[in-house]
Order: structure tokens, then sequence, then C-alpha cells
């Protein structure tokens, strides 16, 4: 079980470490790690490069792990498909497991990036497109706690921090797995991490609210 595991954490962080923040916003002509909250994230690449580069990038960085955590769910169901369940080999039979390594190493590609000095956006947008491979259900709570969270506050950090801790608990009650149910547990707890300096400023009442304009410096790392 070994060599499999460590395929799809290499794999899984390769793609996590994918810099489409920087990338995007260095199309723009904008080194995004100078500007704003100095974050490649798509909240910082939305509020310094526009809308449209921002969404670019929040969907870039959800493909990164909906990648990691599918790429091997999607050779098992072929292979079960094709009538040769029985003898799939181990890679295919702990398929979920596989999974889970490969979304956390895109988490960490993707916070610590090899391309980018090991610095990194917060996950974010990564363990979103994780979670709608491996359980879309509790991710749609989720969703609804982000978007709840972040028009009723307009804190982004505070969205994604609650929207981070629901996840588990969603797992929970709609009975996934117990494998699955501890990633969402320790997504939340690394998400909470990530945002360590926003929880400070949330506290000190010093936390800056998403405001809709470009090229805006902002002290909130949000993302």
């Amino acid at each position: 079980m070994l060599p499999p595991l460590i395929i799809a954490a290499v794999v899984g962080y390769f793609l996590g470490a994918l810099p489409f923040g920087y990338l995007v916003a260095r199309s723009r002509g904008i080194n995004i790690f100078e500007h704003g909250s100095k974050n490649p994230g798509a909240t910082n690449v939305r509020r310094v490069c526009g809308k449209g580069p921002g969404n670019l990038v929040f969907a870039l960085d959800a493909l990164k792990g909906a990648a990691a955590a599918g790429w091997v769910l999607i050779g098992a169901r072929f292979y079960a498909s094709s009538g040769e369940a029985v003898s799939l080999p181990p890679m295919m039979r702990d398929a979920l497991l596989l999974s889970v390594v490969g979304l956390i190493a895109a988490l960490i590609g993707h916070s610590f990036s090899c391309f980018t000095k090991f610095k990194g956006g917060k996950g974010v947008a990564t363990a979103t497109g994780g979670f709608l491979v491996l359980m879309p259900l509790p991710l749609l709570v989720g969703l609804g706690v982000w978007l709840a969270t972040f028009y009723t506050t307009r804190f982004v950090s505070l969205a994604s921090m609650l929207a981070a801790a629901s996840l588990p608990i969603a797992a929970y009650f709609f009975k996934q797995p117990n494998l699955l149910i501890g990633l969402g547990a320790v997504i939340a707890v690394f998400v909470v991490l990530r945002h360590r300096a926003n929880i400070v400023r949330l506290l000190n009442g010093t936390e800056s609210k998403f405001v809709r304009k470009s090229a805006a410096p902002d002290s909130n790392p949000a993302r």
C-alpha cells in the first residue's frame, strides 16, 4: 500500500502547488505577493485584479483539489465498470483513502508551493474542489454557511472558517464514511490555523471587510 500512497501524495502536492493566483495576476503585470494582502488566493486576486481574474483563480484552485481527490476514484470506477472489480489492484480498492491523501497533499502544496518559495494561499478553494468530488452534499451545507456568513458580515475569513467547521458536522449527519468525517475535521483545523492572523484581527475589531473594488490594498489575507 505504501507506493500508491506515495504516488497519491506526490501527485496531490504538485497539483496543489500550481500557483494559479500568482500566474493569473502576473499575466496582468502584477506580482500578487506585493499587492493587497500579499496572498495568492482568489480573494486577494479579485480585490487587486478584479472580479474576472479572481473568479478564474477560485475555479482553477478548486480544480486542483478536485483533480487531486478525483483521479483515483475515476480510475476505480473505470475498472469497476469494465467488469474487473474482483481483480482490482490495491491502489483502486483503497481509492477513497488514496483520494483523501491526495487532497491533503494538494492543500499542503497550495499553501506551501515549491514554485513560489513555499508561500501560498489558505486552501479554501482547493478544499472546496476536493469535497465536491468526495462528499458534495456536506459541501452544499458548507456553501450555505459561507454565503450566510459572508453576506451578513462581509468577512471572507470568518465565512471560510465557519464553512470549514460545518463540513465534518454535515458529513456526520449525512452518514458519510468515518474517513471523510475525519478528513473534514482535519481540513477544518487546517483552514482555521491558516487564518490565525485573521482571528486576531476579528477579536480586535480590525479585520477588513470585503469591498467590491480593484487595486485596493488591504491587510486582510482572507484566503
